[in-house]
């Protein structure tokens, strides 16, 4: 039977593994942000608001939960920005100007994202380029290629009733609020990207290829199968996040998604996940997404210039880092 010394010794040891936490870091400053922006203007958590914070979360947040699991490993992705208007340009040129099947060319458009992660994934295992290279050469074409074929002219996105549309874009309510489809989308989502990097063989290889992968290989983890993996689902979400935008918004833009793989790794690292790679957090990602919403869509109704958005979060970048590097390095001491 424990004694009282081992008893507090178990909760001191609970204490400090629970403040060692990165994610308790996020969500304390989350905790911080709402209550400041909802004491400086009271409409911040009106249900309108809260509303119009969650018709766009989840779509940014999907393209986040790849991403974590790609920085785990140690690599990341800058073409999800453009991959996220390529996929839905694709779809709606084939419904509506080539007549294919809105479900078939969904398909393609899916295909084509695919192809985009595994050429990324490729080039940078089996050529061994870094992956910052590669995906922001990778964001250049794929952008291009949405600007060339559009003529750098939106296109008006699909609009007829539909089971693809009530799947991607349909809305309902809840009480005064009113969410949309891509909620269910981005919970599911969330489920199946924790149990895989926690609970998961292939979550355990993530977190070891990030760590080292030659010792990840040695012990025969199949690195360069996992890595062309995650590039492949980062480039998917983000391009079935863009074809839900597009069905949103009824619009599908060469130029949707410029910057946004800036926000998504910003939207990781402030949840916890190391650049460095070798650990990951899904619960962190959704925290960092909730506080990255919450900061854009807070500073407008305080009155700050919209513009003013990219120093919030480089702000919120560094002092994350800072107490990452911190919280590191009080847990190795120990």
């Amino acid at each position: 039977m424990a004694t009282v010394t081992e008893r507090l010794e178990e909760r001191r040891n609970w204490w400090q593994g629970l403040t060692a936490s990165p994610q308790l870091t996020s969500l304390i400053i989350l905790a911080v942000v709402l209550a400041g922006f909802s004491i400086a203007n009271p409409n911040f958590l009106s249900p309108l608001n809260i509303s119009n914070m969650m018709a766009f979360l989840p779509e940014l947040g999907i393209m986040a939960l790849a991403m974590t699991l790609l920085l785990t490993a140690g690599e990341f992705d800058l073409s999800v920005g453009a991959v996220f208007a390529l996929g839905p340009v694709v779809v709606m040129l084939l419904a509506q100007q080539a007549g294919v099947d809105i479900g078939l060319a969904l398909l393609v458009g899916l295909v084509v994202c695919i192809v985009i992660g595994a050429v990324n994934g490729v080039i940078v295992t089996k050529i061994g380029i870094s992956s910052f290279l590669v995906t922001l050469s990778m964001l250049l074409i794929v952008r291009g290629a949405a600007l060339y074929i559009t003529q750098g002219f939106p296109l008006k996105s699909w609009n007829e009733p539909g089971i693809f549309v009530s799947l991607l874009a349909g809305s309902f309510q809840l009480g005064p609020f009113k969410f949309y489809v891509s909620l269910f989308w981005f919970i599911g989502l969330i489920l199946i990207a924790a149990y895989i990097l926690n609970w998961s063989k292939l979550g355990n290889w993530i977190s070891a290829i990030g760590s080292n992968r030659n010792a990840a290989v040695a012990r025969g983890v199949p690195a360069d199968a996992v890595k062309i993996g995650l590039f492949v689902a980062a480039s998917v979400l983000s391009g079935l996040a863009g074809m839900i935008s597009a069905f949103r918004i009824s619009a599908a833009s060469p130029v949707a998604g410029t910057g946004y793989e800036l926000e998504v790794i910003a939207m990781v690292v402030v949840g916890g996940t190391a650049l460095t790679g070798g650990y990951g957090t899904i619960l962190g990602t959704v925290v960092g997404a909730f506080m990255l919403r919450a900061i854009r869509n807070g500073i407008v109704l305080i009155g700050v210039p919209g513009l003013a958005f990219n120093i919030f979060v480089g702000a919120l970048i560094l002092i994350m880092l800072v107490l990452h590097a911190v919280i590191s390095k009080r847990g190795a001491r120990r």
